[in-house]
């Protein structure tokens, strides 16, 4: 049974950060990539981070490059998005999801965590 569970969300200040966890189970990344994804009040869910199968590339949506840094621990089937610098506009529930495919898209994803809640206060 495929799991992912999100911790490490919270409230920051504007320039604070913080580094969300998402644990996995029930597949390896032989199956399936990682990408985290974000949806803030009245807005459609948007892909953050994902890694690519193919060559273990690293990808970012615009809004976050150079401020965000996706990582594993193979060892503890865990992944990590380190935030830094957080702006008002990250405030969102962040989620991890696992599918087949490296992209930002969240359609293409085939489980998701429940989420955690990120807030940036100005």
């Amino acid at each position: 049974q495929v799991q992912l569970v999100e911790s490490g969300g919270g409230l920051v200040q504007t320039g604070g950060s913080l580094r969300l966890s998402c644990e996995y189970s029930g597949f390896t990344l032989e199956d399936y990539v990682i990408g985290w994804f974000r949806q803030a009040p009245g807005k459609e869910r948007e892909g953050v981070s994902c890694t690519r199968k193919s060559d273990g590339s690293t990808h970012y949506t615009d809004s976050v490059k150079g401020r965000f840094t996706f990582s594993r621990d193979n060892a503890k089937n865990t992944v990590y998005l380190q935030m830094n610098s957080l702006k008002p506009e990250d405030t969102a529930v962040y989620y991890c999801a696992a599918g087949r495919y490296g992209t930002l898209n969240p359609y293409l994803y085939d489980y998701f965590g429940q989420g955690t809640q990120v807030t940036v206060s100005s």
